[in-house]
């Protein structure tokens, strides 16, 4: 997605050897299939995880600890991020140029994220838009990947040699020839690390903002006084995003609402529990400031995966060192989270959780490039070509409901007597008899692949949302 646009014509192509080819001759740049797709099935796991999350809640986001199918859905963009850096700005001569465009991006990021989820819209169900702005949202998964694109390509930019393309590399020296980026890394680990564990989160109180609470209105207080600790309630995550950011500037509905500590029907949404602790009534911010620097490290593993597709010249290299690193990472992020050293964790964005899905989305690419850069089967997947051609259309239009408002806002009588909410009830709840089944396959048919067919023919037409 951040690269959430479809600007793949220079950005995604490499020279992919090819048996046979003169040397006389140099093959015409071929895309990246793979990454596009990925990029695709990231779209379409985002709009699914959203929209059907509430009815399933194995494939929403994990209360706290733990990761399930939409923990993997933000790093494997970062990810994504990352492999298109170096295949973007190697066809950029001009570092200003380079530079330019970058900030241009970042901007364009920036505001769309704060259009989309600072509050200003409120689509899909109601239909009415503006923000309060003493209870803005300023972080968001557009803000994230701006953050984590604008540092790792200038790092990118301003490190790399002028000769580095040119140099004969090994599946070794890649790591030597940009060492500046595991430096990058090592720093914001160490960093984060530092302040996870070392700083000291005071207790803390809050006043309930949402007025269908019993508190609604009343000032409650949440006992801390610890350090290091990786609670809901007490983490110093939380602590920095509510010092810097401001309480009223988070998200309302933390995903700790569906614990079991909270929450009646965890995991499903529900009413709060009459024990619920002070702290479930809270804000939290899942793409807060700390984590949000430990994002970062995502998009440098994508980087040297971005790297190695570059500079490894045969399908063998690439795929012996995308797999060796990729199970290396999904291993020491199981051994940290099962040893019960570093919990897996997305909200905290712990090091556990970097390692288990930056190698997951390491395993994944690698799949996907041997089935379809290599083997060349893409028939089958064409809609998540598209939509990763389209990823930016689609992620406006489906995953943050921006169609479904507009459609919503031609009503009959009643503003829940709409085309949309007609078409879920008639054609898929009431067919299969069952809500939960009827709201999957409505996302999957009337809304991804819906989105799919829009990006395909805007694609034969080459017309693309471009940031």
């Amino acid at each position: 997605m951040a690269e959430i646009k479809a600007d793949t014509a220079l950005r995604h192509t490499l020279v992919v050897s090819e048996p046979g080819v003169s040397d006389e001759k140099p093959p015409k740049p071929k895309r990246v299939a793979s990454l596009d797709i990925f990029r695709g099935l990231t779209v379409a796991l985002m709009i699914l995880v959203d929209d059907a999350g509430g009815q399933w809640p194995v494939i929403g986001h994990a209360p706290w600890n733990g990761c399930n199918l939409a923990d993997f859905v933000m790093p494997f963009f970062l990810f994504i991020v990352g492999m298109a850096i170096p295949l973007a700005l190697k066809r950029i001569p001009n570092r200003l140029l380079a530079v330019k465009k970058v900030l241009i991006r970042t901007f364009k990021l920036l505001f769309w994220g704060l259009l989309l989820q600072g509050g200003f819209s409120h689509a899909p169900d109601h239909l009415s838009y503006g923000v309060d702005m003493r209870r803005i949202r300023w972080c968001g998964i557009l803000q994230r990947i701006a953050l984590a694109y604008l540092i790792v390509a200038l790092v990118e930019m301003y490190s790399k040699s002028e000769q580095t393309d040119d140099q004969a590399t090994t599946e070794f020296s890649v790591f030597e020839l940009y060492y500046w980026h595991w430096l990058l890394a090592a720093c914001i680990l160490i960093v984060y690390m530092a302040l996870l564990y070392g700083m000291f989160v005071p207790d803390w109180k809050f006043t309930v903002q949402n007025p269908d609470s019993i508190y609604y209105g009343k000032t409650l207080r949440v006992v801390c006084g610890v350090r290091g600790k990786l609670d809901p309630p007490c983490n110093a995550v939380g602590y920095i995003d509510r010092e810097v950011l401001g309480i009223n500037h988070m998200y309302k509905r933390p995903a700790w609402r569906r614990s079991e500590a909270c929450n009646e029907n965890s995991p499903y949404e529900g009413p709060f529990k009459r024990s619920a602790p002070s702290w479930c009534y809270a804000s939290f911010e899942p793409e807060g400031i700390l984590s949000s620097i430990s994002a970062v490290l995502s998009t440098v593993i994508g980087l040297h995966f971005g790297h190695v597709l570059v500079h490894l010249q045969d399908h063998a290299s690439r795929l012996k060192h995308w797999l060796l690193m990729g199970l290396a990472l999904l291993i020491s992020g199981l051994i940290l989270h099962f040893t019960h050293a570093i919990p897996l964790n997305k909200q905290l964005y712990t090091l556990s959780y970097v390692c288990v899905t930056s190698g997951a989305a390491a395993l994944v690419f690698s799949a996907f490039y041997i089935v379809f850069d290599i083997w060349g089967l893409k028939c089958f997947f064409l809609p998540f070509k598209w939509i990763g051609m389209s990823a930016m259309l689609v992620y406006v239009m489906a995953a943050e409901g921006i169609f479904a408002a507009f459609i919503n806002g031609w009503y009959y009588d009643d503003p829940h007597n709409t085309l949309i909410y007609w078409i879920q009830k008639h054609v898929f709840i009431k067919v299969w008899h069952s809500m939960r089944v009827g709201i999957l396959l409505y996302v999957i048919f009337a809304e991804i692949l819906f989105w799919a067919v829009v990006a395909g023919i805007f694609h034969r037409l080459g017309v693309y949302w471009k940031l």
